[in-house]
């Protein structure tokens, strides 16, 4: 996508008009190359990707000699791609190749990504979601927050990074101490979550989240919330698109930024560990 935007850039900036092809998956909206007339165009440009003429994975035509079929009577030029083998008839019917690597050179052209628009300023967001809780029997709603929280985040403009709160040495994908954990959280804008830890060490790093209660009536996400104060959780029948949009608002405001951090968290009084403490102590005699 950003070596389109790049040619797009460039296109524009030379006053040559232009229309984009895009993936049916990637943009359902927008022209498809399937739809474009052919006759309507007097040249195509590929841009990015390797060009080859192996078949599609489901063993279906090669899609680039179909692209030259299909579009045989315009210019045909490839820009910022790979050449594996410059004697494929998928590159040798281009009218011109501009390779970012071509086989048997050592050196090769700058990526086109880099020529792209500057890009804009996105939210970082962690998402941390759970399953399970099976203790909590009917009243787990588990699956159908998950899904709503997912179906929700992908109308959200931003960058989304699963994060899970386990912590395992075994595993490169996950966090193998408390530290690694805390130092992921600590550079996201929002946490998203349906776990009592995805929230607490969200706001212990600083970083607010938006906390669902998986359980229905509410469970040990709600209290705790209750007990830190934070005001940005909803229980699962309350999570609805309005609601999400405006706590996630809230939560990217520097308001929803001031109240989290271990500064801001309430008098615990004699609280868990004063409890503790004073059952150790106490004489039997």
């Amino acid at each position: 996508m950003l070596a389109a935007e790049a040619v797009q850039s460039a296109l524009h900036g030379a006053g040559i008009p232009y229309d984009t092809a895009w993936s049916p998956v990637f943009r359902p909206d927008a022209l498809h190359l399937d739809d474009a007339d052919p006759a309507a165009f007097t040249d195509v440009v590929f841009a990015c990707g390797p060009v080859h003429s192996w078949p599609t994975p489901d063993g279906g035509p090669s899609p680039l000699l179909a692209l030259h079929d299909r579009f045989a009577g315009c210019r045909r030029v490839a820009v910022g791609v790979s050449v594996p083998d410059p004697d494929d008839p998928a590159v040798t019917r281009f009218d011109e190749v501009l390779p970012r690597d071509l086989a048997g050179r050592r050196t090769g052209a700058q990526d086109l990504s880099l020529r792209a628009p500057a890009p804009g300023d996105v939210p970082l967001v962690g998402v941390v979601l759970t399953g399970g809780q099976h203790e909590y029997g009917a009243r787990r709603r588990h699956e159908e927050v998950t899904e709503r929280l997912t179906d929700w985040l992908g109308t959200v403009d931003a960058a989304r990074v699963p994060l899970d709160t386990r912590l395992d040495s075994r595993d490169w994908r996950l966090p193998a101490t408390p530290d690694h954990l805390h130092a992921v959280l600590a550079r996201l804008d929002v946490v998203v979550t349906t776990r009592l830890h995805g929230m607490v060490l969200a706001l212990r790093a600083g970083t607010p989240a938006l906390a669902v209660d998986p359980v229905e009536g509410g469970a040990k996400v709600s209290a705790q919330a209750a007990a830190l104060g934070w005001p940005a959780v909803l229980r699962c029948e309350q999570a609805g698109k309005r609601e999400l949009d405006r706590l996630f608002a809230w939560c990217l405001s520097p308001q929803g930024r001031a109240q989290t951090g271990p500064h801001t968290l309430p008098p615990d009084g004699d609280g868990l560990l004063g409890g503790l403490l004073r059952w150790l102590a106490r004489s039997d005699g």
